[in-house]
């Protein structure tokens, strides 16, 4: 008697994706620019949400995921009225030719950005907040964040610019307060 056993297998896995789910990652910097004038009243508040140019965003990832040389050292700066036309994602500090800094304050160099406590994919500037002293006549349009405190300067890491829903001026005397919030999220 012959017994002939046989062995059969099979085996089978499958994988079921969601097409539907996408997730963005969102860097966004917003601004609040308060003005005060020599008396210390307040005199008008612009809030508004900053570009993260195409340099800021490769930073992000060239310090973060490969670990490239890191400064913590970040500064703001303000955006004259005159001779504005645009931002533009391709903006760097040595070339934004829609645009120039203001450097109608007394500071001899942009303030530090100054920043608290990571939390909640947030962190802000607000219990140091960047402080211009106004010395002149001027029409301001925006703000910046740039790795440069070099007043006027050309050179350095441009991080991202913003634009005020309308222009503003400010004279001699007054005094400008800066608070910088940069936000991390995912985005569905």
């Amino acid at each position: 008697m012959d017994h002939e056993i046989k062995t059969r297998a099979k085996m089978e896995a499958s994988l079921d994706a969601h097409a539907g789910i996408k997730q963005h990652a969102l860097a966004r910097t917003s601004y609040k620019v308060e003005c005060f004038d020599i008396d210390g009243n307040l005199k008008w508040v612009e809030m508004f949400d900053n570009l993260v140019v195409n340099a800021g965003l490769d930073d992000i990832l060239d310090k973060y995921f490969k670990g490239s040389t890191y400064t913590a050292s970040f500064f703001v700066g303000i955006v004259d009225n005159a001779g504005w036309t645009a931002y533009a994602a391709a903006d760097t500090m040595a070339s934004h030719t829609g645009w120039a800094e203001s450097s109608a304050y007394s500071e001899g160099t942009r303030p530090a950005l100054t920043l608290g406590t990571v939390a909640s994919q947030s962190v802000d500037n607000s219990a140091s907040k960047a402080a211009y002293s106004i010395n002149a006549t001027k029409t301001i349009r925006g703000a910046f964040v740039t790795d440069s405190n070099t007043k006027g300067g050309a050179t350095g890491l441009l991080y991202g610019e913003g634009d005020f829903a309308a222009s503003r001026a400010v004279v001699s005397g007054d005094t400008l307060n800066v608070t910088v919030t940069l936000t991390s999220q995912d985005v569905p």
